[in-house]
């Protein structure tokens, strides 16, 4: 018996714009194809060609949207994850203590970036929020979190030092259902190493998120950065049909002496 695999005719399209991207035949700041152009080359239409694009939006691979044409915004493959947690709960489930320390909330306009992710013009208002997350007191994550406007509104007067913002949101009636993870490593600016304790230039683990609600709708966007020392993250993968799976966060083991 012959079996087949039937593949949407959107993931086609997205798959081979990817292909495009990784291989180099469309570098960072390349217009992608015109949504003609793709409809007429892959036998879409207008609504597939859209879906495929806001795909690759979504995994911060290419821009524009709102009346811009879409460009290639970046050329780093990204890994998905099926769940995504709170700093909050997994530091209670691990049994440490969270804490967090707001330097700043406030609405202005959105950057580019935040534009492109959030599917906004540039300009439109947005809530930014930055925090110092601990870990049993220790500073342990610079926090930047970019909400749309009618989800960041409920942060304005929140006591944002009394835990977890998600945790807020969702007893406010937020559907924060999905979320979109990228991970790599930076160097620590001077801000951040004030923050965090360390060295300026010092590698820091950093996270940088698109959440969404069911609908597919972006409601944030994150960029989280860790002191590698604390916090450290696993991912498993199994071999069944289902995507990968976020394991979680986890400390490593604490040195001889006494705990991080």
């Amino acid at each position: 018996m012959v079996m087949s695999v039937v593949v949407a005719l959107h993931q086609r399209i997205s798959e081979e714009l990817r292909r495009r991207i990784f291989a180099g035949e469309l570098a960072v700041g390349d217009p992608v194809p015109s949504e003609a152009r793709l409809a007429a080359d892959f036998g879409a239409s207008r609504g597939t060609v859209r879906q495929a694009l806001a795909g690759l939006r979504a995994e911060g691979l290419v821009g524009g949207g709102r009346g811009r044409p879409p460009v290639v915004r970046s050329a780093v493959a990204s890994q998905p994850f099926a769940t995504f947690l709170s700093f909050t709960a997994w530091a209670r489930g691990l049994g440490r203590t969270p804490g967090q320390r707001t330097i700043e909330v406030a609405r202005r306009g959105a950057g580019e970036a935040a534009a492109d992710a959030l599917d906004l013009a540039p300009g439109d208002p947005v809530v930014e929020v930055l925090r110092l997350r601990l870990l049993d007191g220790r500073p342990a994550m610079v926090e930047r979190s970019t909400f749309v406007d009618d989800v960041g509104r409920l942060l304005l007067a929140a006591d944002l030092d009394a835990g977890s913002i998600y945790a807020h949101l969702t007893d406010a009636g937020v559907d924060l259902a999905e979320a979109r993870h990228m991970f790599d490593a930076v160097a620590a600016d001077a801000g951040d190493a004030a923050l965090l304790e360390v060295a300026p230039g010092a590698p820091l683990l950093r996270e940088r998120r698109r959440a969404t609600d069911r609908g597919g709708r972006a409601l944030e966007l994150g960029d989280d950065r860790y002191r590698p020392d604390l916090v450290t993250f696993t991912i498993e993968n199994a071999r069944t049909p289902g995507p990968a799976a976020l394991a979680g966060w986890r400390t490593p083991a604490p040195p001889a002496g006494g705990p991080p």
